[in-house]
């Protein structure tokens, strides 16, 4: 597993095509962050590509960025583990400005499980 230090937050590479990230708290991500971002994932994982964004920091976003954030064609699976109630509400919200989109998304409080959906699909093995 490699480990990455963007300006804004910790993207772990767990496989190929499996990143968990982890968004600093405290950040505004605005449309520049949500570019970097992208960016970044498309330069570091083989497509198609999933996501387990980790929830355990308090960050917000443009109204811009939200409508950015997930429309990568490459994201394959995405999965968001929430710890509070801020967090699952601020997902909820961020899905239903995109719901459009009909991303392939699924919310979850534990890590552990959100990893066992993803590893349920055939493109991906349980890392031991």
């Amino acid at each position: 597993m490699k480990s990455y230090r963007l300006p804004f937050a910790t993207i772990l590479l767990l496989q190929d095509n499996l990143a968990e990230v982890i968004i600093d708290e405290g950040i505004l991500i605005d449309e520049v962050i949500v570019d970097t971002y992208h960016d970044f994932l498309l330069n570091n994982l083989i497509a198609p590509f999933s996501l387990l964004i980790n929830k355990k920091n308090c960050y917000s976003y443009t109204f811009e960025a939200q409508r950015m954030i997930g429309n990568l064609k490459e994201i394959y699976l995405t999965a968001v583990v929430v710890n509070s109630y801020g967090a699952l509400m601020s997902v909820r919200t961020l899905i239903e400005i995109n719901e459009n989109k009909h991303w392939n998304i699924e919310l979850f409080q534990d890590r552990e499980m959100a990893l066992e959906w993803i590893y349920s699909f055939n493109s991906y093995s349980r890392i031991v």
